[in-house]
C-alpha cells in the first residue's frame, strides 16, 4: 500500500509544464510567465515630479518661510505627458504636475500647498529639502532588470509591471484542459427527479469547480453508466481527441474500489499504462492512475463526494498546478490546535476537513461533526482546511496540534 505522498509524487511524475503560447495582456491574467520580462529601459524613464506643484533650483529657494517668501517667475507650465524639454534657469520656476518630466536645471518639486499657486509669478512660503518629490529615472528598475521572473503566475500587480516595460504580448503556459467524467448508473443530474436509489450527482460538478478554481479549464462530462465498453470508448475519444477536442488531463470519479460493478476498474483492466492502487489514507483508499494509450495522463478517484474532494486536494490539484508551469505545486499549510477529538483509523493518514475558529493561535474543529465520513458532502462545504492526521496516530485529542492544509487564503 502507498503512502498519500508516494501516490502524489507518482501523481506529479506523469505531468510537466505545458508548451508556451503567446498572449495579449488582456488574457495572460492567471497564467504563468513561460519566459521572463526584462525591461530595456530605466523606469520610470525620465525625472518626474511625484507632486502637483513648482520645479525649482533648490538655491533658489532654500530660505523662503511664511515671514520672509521666495518670488519667482513662473516660465512654464508642464503637465503630465508633455513632450516639452525646457530648460529652467537660476531665478524661475515652472509650474508642474505629477508625473510630468522635471525640467533640465530643476533639482527639487516644491508642492502647491506651500506656495500661493501662482500661474505667472509663484510665491513660495516654505522650502522642501533638496531633491524631495523628485522621482529620479531608474528608480524602480534599471535597463536589462528582470522585472517580472520565469514561472510567476501573473496577477493584476504583475500584469501592470509588464505592461510598465511596454510589453503587450507575453509568453505563458497555456492552462491545461482537463475532461472529469462522474460514473454510476445510481447519478441524475442535478434539476432531474431523484427516484428511490438515486442522487444527484456532485462530483462532476465539484471536479469541474476545483479544476477551474486551480487554473485549468474543465470540460465536465456525466455522469454515464456503468457500461465498462461505453465508458472505455469515452475514455479512448477523449484520449486521441476526437471527442470534445484534445484534454491534457483525464479525471474519472467513482468505480475503483474493489465492487461487483467497478466500471472503471473494469473498463481500463487491460489499459497497460494504468494501474489500481490501494492508498494508506482516510478517505480515499482506492484510486487509478496511469496514462491511457496515446498517452494522455488519468486520475481515477473514487466516488464518495469527500473522497473525491480530499483526492483531488491531495494528488490532482498539485498535477495541474505542475501543468500551468508553477514550481510551488502545495496549498499553504498552517499548524492549529484542536477544539475537539476524534479517532483515527489505524495505519492510514487521515485528511479531516476542519473549519478554522475565531482567535489567536489558530485553532479548527471538524467541519463533520459526525465523523470523517466520505459521503458527507453538504458538511463538506464549512471546511475551509484538511487537517492531515500521520498514519501513526491512533487519536487526535482536543489541544493536540495538527497540520492543516489551507483551502482558503
Amino acid at each position: 500500500m502507498r503512502t498519500w505522498i508516494e501516490h502524489r509524487d507518482a501523481t506529479l511524475a506523469l505531468v510537466e509544464p505545458l508548451p508556451a503560447i503567446e498572449v495579449g495582456l488582456a488574457d495572460a491574467l492567471g497564467t504563468v510567465l513561460a519566459q521572463g520580462v526584462v525591461t530595456d529601459a530605466p523606469l520610470p524613464r525620465w525625472d518626474n515630479s511625484a507632486m502637483d506643484g513648482y520645479a525649482v533650483r533648490y538655491a533658489d529657494v532654500a530660505g523662503a518661510t511664511a515671514a520672509d517668501p521666495v518670488v519667482l517667475p513662473v516660465v512654464a507650465d508642464l503637465p503630465a505627458g508633455t513632450p516639452e524639454r525646457p530648460f529652467l534657469a537660476p531665478g524661475r520656476a515652472a509650474r508642474i504636475m505629477t508625473g510630468a518630466p522635471v525640467p533640465d536645471g530643476a533639482d527639487t518639486i516644491v508642492p502647491v500647498e506651500l506656495t500661493d499657486a501662482g500661474t505667472a509669478v509663484v510665491r513660495i512660503d516654505e522650502a522642501p529639502p533638496i531633491g524631495r518629490h523628485v522621482r529620479h529615472a531608474g528608480d524602480d528598475a534599471a535597463a536589462g532588470d528582470l522585472v517580472v521572473a520565469t514561472g510567476t503566475l501573473l496577477g493584476p500587480a504583475q500584469v501592470a509591471a509588464v505592461a510598465s516595460v511596454g510589453r503587450a504580448r507575453v509568453l505563458v503556459h497555456r492552462r491545461p484542459r482537463v475532461a472529469v467524467v462522474s460514473t454510476g448508473d445510481e447519478l441524475v443530474p442535478p434539476g432531474e427527479p431523484v427516484r428511490h436509489g438515486t442522487l444527484p450527482d456532485s462530483n462532476s460538478w465539484l471536479l469541474a469547480a476545483a479544476v477551474t478554481e486551480a487554473g485549468g479549464e474543465a470540460v465536465r462530462l456525466g455522469p454515464t453508466s456503468d457500461d465498462p465498453q461505453a465508458l472505455l470508448a469515452l475514455l479512448h475519444g477523449l484520449d486521441d481527441g476526437s471527442l470534445h477536442g484534445p484534454v491534457d488531463l483525464v479525471i474519472t470519479s467513482g468505480g475503483v474500489s474493489v465492487g461487483a460493478f467497478d466500471v472503471v476498474k473494469a473498463a481500463l483492466r487491460d489499459e497497460p499504462g494504468v494501474e489500481f492502487v490501494p492508498v494508506a489514507v482516510q478517505p480515499g483508499k482506492p484510486q487509478g492512475l496511469g496514462r491511457l494509450r496515446g498517452g494522455t495522463p488519468l486520475c481515477a478517484l473514487p466516488g464518495n463526494p469527500v473522497s473525491s474532494f480530499v483526492s483531488f486536494e491531495l494528488f490532482v490539484r498539485p498535477a495541474l498546478l505542475r501543468l500551468r508551469g508553477l514550481a510551488d505545486v502545495h496549498r499553504p499549510t498552517a499548524t492549529a490546535l484542536v477544539d475537539d477529538g476524534w479517532r483515527t483509523p489505524p495505519g492510514r493518514a487521515q485528511v479531516m476537513p476542519v473549519r478554522f475558529a475565531p482567535g489567536e493561535p489558530p485553532h479548527v474543529q471538524r467541519a463533520t461533526p459526525g465523523g470523517s465520513g466520505s459521503h458527507l458532502v453538504a458538511r463538506l462545504a464549512l471546511a475551509d482546511g484538511l487537517a492531515l492526521v500521520p498514519a501513526d496516530v491512533e487519536q487526535v485529542d482536543p489541544g493536540d496540534q495538527v497540520t492543516v492544509l489551507r483551502l482558503c487564503p
